[in-house]
């Protein structure tokens, strides 16, 4: 179990190796990590399911190292797995590591551009330099204007140079980016309403809620904390109404209706919604809502994996509110974890949940999906927001 002081994976920069099979990417990422975490072995095909490890890398701070199966792995069905598990790894991945480990740079320096091209940075390492001449892919990759580092795992050399270029790539790509965005700065006092129920058992609170007093702490806000049914003795202990409320997203509408005239309203769900993926483009997909029919088909995508809970916000809450307006006939398929479709022509709209479990990169790339083909997407808290008519009445930014 994870420790409460550890920075949670999502938040982590993701850093991918990608590569053929035994190209080193296990070993490179061993030395790096400086430990034992991937198994190396001279056998093709070692390394199936991705290996990821936690880590701290100093300049650039807590990070989530990734091994992948060669993307060459040809093997029948099997391979096809890997190969769907590498790529899925790819979509989560903030900065790329691609080895080139012979004269044939094409499959690796496609894979490259590819990162590239979607504006992800990558770093192309010529691995295992101890064990073959590597003057023409060097070459090759010159000609191509594309800076490299050369390692050995074994010898250890290359790692400082590997390491400073993943720091100079992460340091050009850096964003500050905040849950709270620009609602909220020093001294403001923030009330949060936090419903303790089923998905919140005694003793625990959520991550979002968990994240977003962390945040408020360090951006020096005053926190009061209190329960749906405490709201207004909350209210009536302060001195003056606070800067923001910050809601479950179940509970918007009955605290919307007791809140300050001067306070500003939003949930927790809403709040990620902006910070993980694109408030915008889900502002639009929920009005995709009012044109759901009996004949509609919805997907809600959960982030965590957990079994089905008495009045489930995914699986049981917004369902019921989309049947009622739509009506009883209507399809809706819940998904978990990173089960998230390729082909979604078959949906009319897709309901994402606040994501805290993954990193922003991951949401991005189901957005993009979504947007490419044509389908609406929106998030749990914009969509309860707007059947609740409250959408434009809330705090996004």
């Amino acid at each position: 179990m994870a420790s409460l002081n550890e920075t949670p994976s999502a938040e982590r920069v993701h850093i991918g190796f990608f590569g053929r099979m035994n190209s080193g990417k296990s070993s490179l990422m061993n030395a790096l990590a400086g430990q034992e975490i991937s198994i190396v072995s001279d056998v093709a095909g070692t390394t199936t399911d991705p290996v990821s490890k936690s880590m701290e890398i100093h300049g650039i701070g807590a990070c989530l190292l990734t091994d992948t199966a060669g993307f060459d792995d040809n093997a029948p069905d099997l391979g096809k797995k890997r190969a769907a598990l590498t790529e899925k790894a790819a979509e989560k991945t903030d900065i790329a590591v691609i080895l080139f480990s012979d004269d044939d740079i094409s499959e690796p320096l496609a894979l490259l551009k590819k990162f590239t091209a979607k504006n992800i940075p990558a770093a192309a390492v010529i691995t295992k330099c101890d064990l073959w001449d590597t003057s023409a892919a060097e070459k090759k990759l010159s000609a191509e204007k594309i800076s490299y580092v050369k390692t050995s795992a074994l010898h250890m050399s290359g790692i400082d140079d590997l390491r400073n270029t993943l720091i100079s790539l992460a340091k050009e790509n850096s964003e500050e980016r905040f849950i709270t965005g620009e609602l909220v700065s020093a001294g403001d006092v923030v009330l949060l309403v936090m419903p303790q129920d089923i998905e919140a058992p005694k003793g625990r609170l959520i991550l979002p809620q968990v994240q977003t007093i962390r945040e408020l702490l360090d951006r020096k806000c005053t926190v009061v904390s209190c329960t749906a049914d405490t709201i207004e003795n909350s209210l009536g202990a302060l001195k003056k109404p606070p800067k923001l409320i910050i809601t479950d997203s179940q509970i918007f509408k009955s605290v919307y209706d007791k809140k300050p005239a001067e306070s500003g309203i939003t949930s927790f769900s809403t709040l990620f919604a902006a910070y993980k993926g694109d408030i915008k483009i889900y502002s639009e997909g929920a009005k995709a809502v009012d044109l759901l029919t009996e004949n509609s088909r919805v997907l809600i995508a959960e982030c965590c994996t957990h079994a089905p809970m008495e009045e489930d916000i995914g699986r049981v809450k917004i369902p019921r509110l989309l049947r009622k307006r739509a009506g009883d006939g209507l399809t809706v398929d819940v998904v978990g974890g990173s089960d998230f479709p390729d082909d979604l022509s078959g949906y009319d709209l897709i309901i994402q949940c606040g994501a805290c479990m993954f990193n922003r990169k991951y949401v991005m790339s189901r957005i993009e999906k979504a947007v490419v083909q044509n389908v609406p997407i929106t998030n749990y808290g914009v969509v309860i927001a707007y059947m609740n008519g409250i959408l434009d009445k809330i705090d996004t930014t």
